[in-house]
């Protein structure tokens, strides 16, 4: 979890830091359009996927609520959506959990545009893919598209230990609090001003296993995306959305991301997307597993 941690904080925060005013990509170079070799090309457009009768997606491993195994069984909120994309396409949906790379560029390229080294094929879609729009312009292998959520950073906490007001950033100048390590939130608290709050930050491989010392009584408080402190509160938690001073990359939205090649398929995927969140689909699948859901706004 530490590398998907990494991974897509690097993916949100790193389109977020430009010149003000500068215009998106200014300084972009555009990149090699790569052919598409034997391994990468079979089974991709949208037709092959129609007439074998399924299509394949990456999602990440061990990332709850989004996407896990747990008795046997892939589950979680991307799968669901996963296989409501594919009913919409008349397709079954078969899914390759996988793990985070260091970046989400390493991610893409073994996923979605030309494959691992060792082991594995590209999938047609994957799945969970943050957006920001100074990062897609560099990657230009890969189609985001299908912008089904905004995620934002939280704060979960214990009702008893703040009974009157949910908790600040500042507090933790003077109370414990979980993060996920070198996740957005520890980025964000790590650099309050004058480091005032590094004596009270306490770093966990996962944000599951932060909501379980937050539980535990371990921490006070627990800072993360709202969806993944969801999924670890208790009847002693709750959770809320507070102003984060200073933090540029407090949301971001998730999306998915298909191979460049393959516009098609692309607009099929967004189409199925884009029917569920008008029709409630999504957000039922979000109500299933626990989860507030937040529709992206329209661009």
């Amino acid at each position: 979890m530490k590398q998907l941690a990494g991974a897509l904080a690097v993916a949100v925060l790193g389109g977020l830091w430009a010149q003000p005013g500068a215009a998106r990509c200014a300084d972009h170079v555009p990149q090699p359009k790569p052919q598409n070799t034997a391994r990468d090309i079979v089974g991709q457009d949208l037709d092959t996927i129609v007439e074998r009768g399924f299509i394949t997606f990456a999602a990440y491993e061990d990332f709850a609520p989004w996407s896990y195994e747990a008795g046997g069984r892939i589950q979680g909120a991307d799968i669901d959506l996963g296989r409501m994309i594919a009913a919409e396409l008349g397709v079954e949906a078969r899914f390759t959990l996988v793990a985070a790379g260091e970046t989400l560029d390493a991610d893409l390229r073994n996923w979605v545009w030309k494959g691992p080294i060792v082991g594995g094929s590209v999938t047609n879609v994957m799945l969970h893919v943050p957006y920001d729009s100074e990062f897609a312009c560099r990657v230009e292998q890969v189609v985001f598209t299908g912008q089904y959520h905004v995620e934002e950073v939280a704060i979960a906490y214990r009702r008893a230990a703040y009974p009157e007001e949910p908790p600040m950033p500042a507090y933790f100048r003077f109370d414990s609090v979980a993060v996920e390590n070198d996740s957005i939130a520890d980025f964000y608290l790590s650099a309050f001003p004058a480091g005032q709050l590094s004596g009270n930050i306490r770093r966990y491989p996962s944000v599951a296993a932060a909501m379980a010392g937050l539980a535990q009584g371990e921490t006070k408080a627990a800072m993360g995306p709202l969806a993944q402190l969801e999924a670890g509160l208790t009847a002693q938690t709750a959770v809320h959305v507070p102003p984060l001073p200073g933090f540029a990359a407090g949301r971001w939205t998730a999306g998915v991301a298909v191979h460049f090649s393959y516009r098609p398929l692309a607009y099929a995927v967004e189409d199925a997307i884009a029917a569920g969140l008008q029709d409630g689909r999504i957000a039922a699948i979000f109500a299933t597993h626990g989860l507030s859901h937040r529709p992206p706004e329209l661009r």
